[in-house]
């Protein structure tokens, strides 16, 4: 190994995605991002967007890159053939399919966050109806890492959770010995693991170092909390299109919604909303919203009641497809109405946070939060106040969390 090795890190988001590389200190000497052309369910996006970003990486950290890690949003799902190669669009994360309530609750108990029909397993069912039982049924973030290996055999466990995995038996439900589909699934191995070399193909293809080394890296969200280095006592809430909470705790927690990874020996448990950024997007750009917000007192309220649900169905904090989302009265003004937009979203995160307190979880400290959306100031004042607990704003990206698996991989 060279002495000053590098690592990359790849995050797949809602909207886009993001490279970082990291030196041996853990500190980020280059990122770069790039919006999705089309939209998370077009696998083409995800490529092209990761090839782009590679290929304008500078020579010279190219030449001392010695892992990669990636991270990928948490329960979308792709078909593919054997070899591969996708069959159809994949479908999101956000995607409910409540139609299969009976066939889920039949495979795993309560307790597994597979249960709800927000999970990968409604998904899977969609794609087994669509395509036969014949393909294989990859996530976001392990079909990548297929792509650089030129091998689909795998699946990192974290990103697995909601297809039904369990992370404490480290093994697949027992009724899933049974399913015509079973060998649809990913052969699991946990967040770290050195899955094997990059494809001279890939290599020769992105100019990268044929000994690159590709390690199962874990969730988008999960690799936002390592980003922030953070600790036990702090919490931890990801503002991009959707939220999501996180806080390291000393053993898994058993509920509905909630998801429990493995992470660097720790437990990191926490849920995600089906609420965040995206909704504010469905209304205002970027710029209006930057507006509008220096003109809003964030320390009086709106005195609207706004459940701001993207669409119907929501996953935490409570687990409910039916659960209509209430954007209206609205009101003349474009201030009150985004100052009662992100009321809601706060309302929302402080319920996640009471509903992850009465599991026995402690309230943290402070709350580091990272995403797109920490960057208002506004929202977090108003957070702050719904929420009670001191607010903290991370830059680094995501994708230099993930690198930091890619690096204690090769330590």
């Amino acid at each position: 190994m060279n002495d000053n090795p590098l690592v990359l890190g790849i995050d797949l988001g809602t909207s886009g995605l993001r490279i970082a590389v990291i030196n041996h200190q853990s500190k980020m000497l280059y990122t770069s991002s790039m919006k999705y052309s089309k939209g998370i369910e077009e696998w083409e996006d995800w490529l092209e967007s990761c090839k782009e970003l590679i290929k304008h990486l500078p020579k010279d950290l190219k030449a001392k890159l010695v892992s990669c890690s990636i991270a990928g949003t948490s329960g979308t799902l792709l078909a593919c053939k054997n070899n591969g190669e996708p069959i159809g669009k994949a479908l999101p994360y956000f995607l409910s399919c409540p139609e299969y309530s009976d066939e889920i609750s039949n495979l795993v108990t309560q307790e597994n966050v597979a249960s709800s029909t927000s999970s990968s397993i409604g998904r899977a069912l969609k794609l087994i109806a669509l395509y036969g039982n014949k393909i294989i049924l990859r996530h976001q973030a392990d079909w990548l890492s297929g792509w650089f290996l030129n091998n689909w055999d795998f699946g990192e466990e974290g990103n697995n959770l909601r297809m039904g995995w369990e992370i404490s038996s480290k093994s697949w439900p027992k009724k899933f010995n049974n399913l015509t589909w079973f060998n649809s699934l990913p052969k699991i191995l946990s967040s770290g693991q050195i899955m094997g070399n990059i494809s001279i193909k890939k290599a020769i293809e992105l100019d990268l170092p044929k000994n690159l080394k590709i390690i199962a890296g874990t969730t988008d969200s999960n690799a936002g909390v390592l980003a922030a280095y953070s600790s036990k006592n702090d919490g931890i809430t990801i503002l991009g299109s959707t939220i999501v909470i996180k806080k390291f705790h000393n053993r898994p927690l058993k509920y509905k919604g909630i998801t429990n990874h493995r992470l660097l020996d720790n437990w990191l448990c926490g849920g995600a909303s089906n609420a965040g950024g995206s909704v504010l997007l469905d209304f205002f750009d970027i710029k209006y919203i930057k507006e509008l917000s220096k003109q809003i007192n964030p320390l009086k309220s709106s005195g609207l009641n706004l459940l701001p649900l993207a669409k119907q169905g929501e996953r935490f904090p409570i687990d409910d497809p039916n659960l209509l989302p209430r954007l209206n009265p609205r009101p003349t003004s474009d201030v009150l109405y985004l100052h009662a937009i992100l009321e809601g979203l706060a309302r929302i995160e402080a319920k996640g946070w009471q509903k992850l307190n009465e599991l026995g979880v402690n309230p943290p400290k402070r709350i580091i939060t990272i995403g797109g959306g920490s960057k208002n100031i506004t929202w977090k004042k108003i957070r702050e106040k719904e929420i009670g607990i001191p607010i903290k704003t991370c830059n680094r990206p995501p994708a230099a969390g993930v690198a930091c698996i890619a690096l204690k991989a090769i330590l």
